[in-house]
């Protein structure tokens, strides 16, 4: 499994922050309003930011960092990577 933490800008322009194993599979529930009840009301969303992590305890810990960040440094993060 490929564990990662992503981010997603929602139409209202705020972030959500998530992790995963399957990056495609997250974002068509995301799309259908299944996987997450702040960003059923918040669609579309697009995916603006992926970070591969070795494992889920790794992923789950970098949700939590990247939780905590100021909104000036997730579009630095953003920014670093460039669009999905």
């Amino acid at each position: 499994m490929n564990w990662g933490c992503y981010l997603l800008l929602c139409a209202d322009g705020s972030l959500y922050t998530g992790i995963t194993n399957d990056l495609e599979r997250r974002l068509i529930a995301h799309g259908n309003g299944t996987a997450s009840k702040y960003t059923r009301s918040r669609l579309p969303v697009k995916p603006v930011y992926w970070e591969a992590c070795q494992d889920r305890s790794s992923a789950s810990r970098r949700e939590a960092e990247i939780k905590k960040m100021s909104r000036p440094a997730k579009m630095g993060l953003i920014a670093g990577q460039g669009n999905l």
